[in-house]
C-alpha cells in the first residue's frame, strides 16, 4: 500500500492519499486545499482516484473536494450528519477570512461500520461524533492504520466548541470506538504529527 500525507491549506490539514500499488487505484482523504499539489502527487505515482473521503465538513478538510472531483470524476463521501455544516461553508470561510469554496455536493454517505474498497485495500468507517456530529475515522485493518480526522491528535483531542461539537460525545467516541483498536495502530490526525493508539492511551491527558 502507498500512503502519502500532504499538509494542505492555511491550517495545514493532513490530506492522505492511499493507493493500491498493484491496481494504482487511490482514495484521497480530506482534500481541504492545494488541489494542484494533490493532483501532482496523484499523477507522479500514476494513480486513479476512486473516492474522495471527507472525515468531517469543516472547511479546512472539505474546501477543495469539488475541485478534486472535477479533476478526477471521483465521488465525494461524507457522513450525512454533517450536511448542515457542509451548507455553511460560506459562513466558515468568513470565520477564517477566506474566500468561500465552490458548492460541495455529497455523492454517497459514509455510514458507521461501512466499508470502502480501493483496489485491494479495504477500509472501515468508524462514526466518531463529538468534534462534529458527522465526524468519522477511517481504519485500514491490514495496515493497522487509522485516519482520525480531528477526533484524535497526538496529545490532544478535537475541539468541541464549534457548531455540532460535544465534549461528552467525543469522549464517548474515543473510549468506545477509537481506543478499542490495537495499541500498535498508527494514527494520522487531521493536523500535526502521527502517533499510535497505545501512545495516546498511555499519555494523552484527555484520555488517561
Amino acid at each position: 500500500m502507498l500512503h502519502l500525507v500532504l499538509p494542505v491549506g492555511p491550517l495545514q490539514c493532513n490530506c492522505s492519499i492511499i493507493a493500491d500499488e498493484r491496481t494504482r487505484e487511490a482514495m484521497v482523504i480530506d482534500p481541504g486545499d492545494d488541489i494542484h499539489r494533490i493532483l501532482a502527487l496523484v499523477n507522479q505515482h500514476g494513480l486513479t482516484v476512486k473516492q474522495i473521503v471527507i472525515t468531517h465538513a469543516h472547511i479546512d478538510h472539505v474546501g477543495g473536494a469539488t475541485k478534486l472531483k472535477k479533476a478526477t470524476g471521483a465521488p465525494i463521501l461524507l457522513n450525512q450528519n454533517d450536511l448542515a455544516l457542509l451548507n455553511m461553508l460560506d459562513v466558515q470561510a468568513a470565520w477564517l477570512g477566506m474566500a468561500a469554496p465552490e458548492n460541495t455536493v455529497i455523492d454517497a454517505p459514509l455510514e458507521h461500520a461501512g466499508s470502502l474498497k480501493t483496489g485491494g485495500i479495504e477500509s472501515q468507517v468508524i462514526h466518531t461524533p463529538g468534534h462534529t456530529e458527522g465526524s468519522v475515522c477511517l481504519y485500514i485493518p491490514d495496515q493497522q492504520l487509522l485516519i482520525a480526522g480531528d477526533t484524535l491528535f497526538a496529545g490532544s483531542i478535537g475541539r468541541t466548541d464549534l457548531p455540532g461539537g460535544s465534549h461528552e460525545k467525543i469522549l464517548a467516541s474515543l473510549h468506545e470506538r477509537v481506543l478499542a483498536l490495537p495499541d500498535e495502530t498508527k494514527v494520522i490526525p487531521g493536523h500535526g504529527p502521527a502517533t499510535t493508539i497505545g501512545e495516546e492511551r498511555e499519555t494523552n491527558p484527555f484520555l488517561v
